[in-house]
């Protein structure tokens, strides 16, 4: 009797293992497409019985022909040329949203603020290092509430368009379209049916789901260490995140030294110069990733208690944020509601 209770059991086993196999075998796998848009790399990690790298980039270049100042032909590129132009919804949208951060924030983002990253040699224009008189006249071209979105009628065709206090007047949205490309993948993804998905553009990130472990996606938050090369992946803290988006912002890698002086690449809006405050990376966690972003860069530029004060305004947002201290060393300040992230 045994005997067959340990060959039933033994059978029992061996069917679980084989069914175990065969519903394993049966779930699409997963595949990672590697490339490069905005001038960044990305890399983009889904599960789908669907090979959709093609059009994975057919969304991004959708994204680059309208928000890319690189690219010579995009909407954004015509605008800041005052060229006639069709402002699609891409543009129209993050437009928008960054008129509003813009308002929130105070005007710590500001995507008018293109003269002087390009003054200041980080954008894609270069020049040499400005003077005072420089950045004042610049200053004069910059300020969200000196461009605005209208939308004429003619011919019952409601048609937007962009005008501008003056037509010098140039936008930079290089601080938000990372997180709104990223947010525009994984829109395509769930509309494909993907369920377990990680999209990563410059360090902007949406996951959703599971890993290919079968286990929650893990991300980590570098250490501020100065290497303007990106070579060391040191960490310093990771986060367990799912079905939000996250970006960072840190002066620690783009940066150049002139006459003795290290330039960091966030420009202060309002003031026309580098920031210079002790906040070295900030990551934010927002319900999207293009939220996310703009947020990031905004608290580079507000400094911690500025950036303290409003995460108390608006609990939907979190961040963690890497604060240089005394000597070499730095020290970090994060939201509570990053806590429940953090494994590391």
């Amino acid at each position: 009797m045994k005997k067959k209770r340990l060959f039933f059991q033994i059978l029992f086993l061996l069917f679980l293992i084989i069914g175990t196999f065969l519903i394993l075998r049966s779930q699409p796998k997963f595949r990672t497409d590697n490339g490069m848009v905005f001038g960044t790399i990305y890399q983009i990690t889904y599960q789908s019985h669907e090979e959709l790298r093609a059009e994975i980039e057919n969304e991004l270049k959708k994204v680059d022909f309208s928000l890319s100042p690189f690219n010579k032909e995009s909407v954004i590129t015509k605008v800041n040329q005052n060229e006639p132009v069709i402002l699609d919804t891409m543009f129209t949208y993050v437009f928008n949203l960054a008129k509003a951060i813009s308002s929130e924030t105070n005007g710590a983002f500001d995507i008018t603020v293109a003269p002087l990253v390009n003054a200041w040699g980080f954008g894609f224009k270069h020049d040499i290092r400005p003077d005072s008189i420089t950045i004042d006249s610049l200053r004069s071209l910059i300020g969200f509430n000196k461009i605005k979105l209208e939308v004429s009628g003619e011919d019952h065709i409601n048609t937007p368009r962009i005008v501008k206090e003056n037509p010098n007047i140039m936008l930079d949205c290089s601080a938000i379209a990372k997180g709104f490309g990223v947010d525009v993948v994984a829109r395509f993804l769930d509309k494909k049916g993907v369920k377990n998905y990680m999209v990563n553009i410059g360090g902007e990130v949406v996951m959703k789901g599971k890993s290919p472990k079968m286990k929650p996606w893990r991300i980590g938050i570098n250490k501020p260490v100065e290497d303007s090369l990106s070579i060391s992946q040191d960490l310093q803290t990771i986060l367990h995140l799912s079905n939000k988006g996250l970006a960072t912002s840190g002066n620690y890698r783009n940066f150049y030294y002139k006459d003795g002086k290290r330039y960091a690449h966030t420009i202060d809006p309002r003031t026309g110069y580098p920031v210079q405050h002790s906040i070295l990376s900030a990551t934010v966690v927002a319900k999207d990733c293009a939220h996310a972003d703009a947020y990031a860069t905004s608290f580079m530029v507000m400094g911690l208690d500025s950036a303290k004060a409003f995460c108390q305004r608006h609990p939907e947002i979190e961040a963690y944020f890497i604060c240089a201290s005394e000597g070499d060393g730095f020290e970090t300040y994060y939201t509570d509601g990053m806590k429940k992230w953090i494994i590391q």
